[in-house]
Formats: C-alpha cells, structure tokens, sequence
C-alpha cells in the first residue's frame, strides 16, 4: 500500500510553530525591553539612580565583551588544536610564554583599573552630602523597625516590627516615610543596637547606619510614588521584618502630613540613644520612645 506524502502538511505546521514562536519571542522582548534598558535595576527614583543605572549597565557590557572573547578563544582552540587520528604521543610541551603572560597580566590590571576609577568617580558624586538639602531627616534603625526624625519641622514619626502574616493589607501597618518630590533630601543615619543598613531599592543607594556613628546620605528625588525600603544589613532574627515604605507626594501633601503629625503631639525629636530591647517569643521588638523634656 502507497504511502501518504504528508510533508508539505510537515513542513505548514513547522512553519506556522516558528512563526508562534517568533511573535512569542518579539511579545516577551518588548515587555521586557524596558527592564533590560536599565539592566534589570528597579526603575530609578532619584537622579543618583540615572548615574547607578549608567555604571551598572557599562560594567556588563564590559564584561560581556570579555567573556565573547574568551569564549571565542577557548572554543577556537579546542577545535583548531583537537587531537588527530595520526597524532602520536603529547603535543609539544612549553613551559612558558613570556609576551602571553605579560598580556594575561597587564590587561586585566588595566581592566581593573578602569573599573575603580569609574566607580569611585561615581562614588564620590553619589557620597557628596556637602550641597545645602530641601529636607533633612533623621532616620533611626533599631531591632527591627524604624524611627524618622524630621528635623526641619522638629516632629517625628515611629514604626513597629512588622507582622508578615502573609495576607493583604500588611504594608499599610508599615512605618511610612515621606518625601517632597524634587527635593534634596540628606539622611542622618543612626542606630541604636547593631549595624543595620538604609536601602530604599528604587534610589539605587544604601548606606550602613552603625551604633556610635553618624553616616550621610543625600538623594534628590525626581518623581511621585510609593516605593519599598528595608534593612540591607544582616541584624538578628527578625531582620527580614524590618521593612518600611517611602511615599514621595508633592509639597503641599508632605507639608500637610508635617501638620498632621504635629497635631497628633508627635513633635520635639525622638531619643537616639543605644537602646537594646528584651525581645519575648512572638512579640514586637519596640517600646515607645518619647521625646524627652518635650524634644530635644
């Protein structure tokens, strides 16, 4: 019995799978192009994240170099130096090649070189805290919350541990810090226990608040929106719960939460005194601090 010749039906339907696959790979990379613009970063709030982005994707483009080349390199000579039928014995064997070496060592010193003069070029400008700030505020990390200080307008604001409980609804119960929008906001960064660390991901820039010590950072941010914050520093247990948002609002609205706190009593400064809580199974970490002798 004859065969059906089905290949023009075989060769319809390979046709129509690349074409799926091809409009499947174009969808997935114009969702995504936005992302990989910036290097898979979190989209930036603050003009420091431009510089951030900048660096961060110039470094993996070096990088991608270097490694094409080395990949082309060691594929090149497996295939051009693969063993032969006819080959008898070991290939000839040296012990060395002194211009190879010094090539092997001077270009990744270069290499290096010019990655740390970028990165502290940009270092420098990310660290400098000496322009005159819009807002100053003095954030507090302690086992395992926060404080915020508004020194501007001498009220304060306080968190508790957060309870990750897994439902909706856990990051209103978050320590929210506010922000005006275009403003040049400096952070002074203190700690009362351990080393913790200031990361507000979307500002592309952390900075460790260490017990005793005083740190600056200043970030001017560019654009309105709710943003996530956490401690980037390994501090105890419930490290993972020390969580807080950023809202960055417009003038009039941050002015109005300065208002709403005052008229909640909430003014003077909050004690930044080394404080360490006895912590109890299953319960939050902070205590209340009070301003004392009606803030400092």
């Amino acid at each position: 019995m004859p065969r059906h010749d089905d290949s023009p039906r075989r060769g319809r339907r390979s046709r129509v799978a690349l074409g799926g696959l091809a409009a499947l790979a174009a969808i997935s990379l114009s969702g995504c192009s936005d992302a990989l613009s910036r290097g898979f970063l979190p989209r930036g709030a603050s003009t420091g994240a431009d510089r951030v982005t900048a660096l961060w994707i110039a470094m993996w483009i070096t990088a991608l170099a270097v490694g094409c080349l080395v990949w082309g390199l060691t594929i090149w000579c497996i295939v051009r130096y693969r063993r032969k039928k006819d080959d008898v014995g070991l290939p000839p064997q040296l012990r060395y090649n002194v211009p190879i070496e010094i090539l092997y060592t001077v270009i990744p010193v270069m290499m290096v070189g010019v990655i740390f003069f970028f990165t502290a070029r940009d270092e420098a400008v990310l660290l400098d805290t000496s322009a005159e700030p819009d807002v100053t505020i003095n954030v507090v990390g302690k086992q395992w919350s926060w404080d915020f200080n508004y020194v501007d307008d001498k009220v304060w604001d306080s968190g508790v541990q957060a309870q990750l409980t897994g439902k909706p609804g856990v990051e209103e119960t978050l320590p929210t810090l506010y922000l005006p929008e275009n403003s040049r906001v400096t952070f002074v960064l203190t700690a009362r226990d351990v080393i913790h660390s200031f990361w507000v991901p979307a500002f592309q820039q952390k900075l460790d608040m260490v017990p005793g010590k005083v740190n600056k950072l200043q970030v001017h941010t560019q654009q309105q929106g709710t943003f996530q914050g956490k401690c980037a520093e390994l501090c105890g247990a419930y490290h993972a719960t020390m969580l807080f948002n950023v809202k960055v609002v417009s003038r009039e609205e941050y002015d109005r939460h300065m208002a709403d706190l005052k008229a909640r009593g909430q003014t003077g400064m909050l004690d930044n005194s080394l404080s360490r809580q006895h912590l109890e199974p299953g319960q939050p970490s902070y205590q209340q601090y009070q301003p004392q002798g009606g803030g400092n």
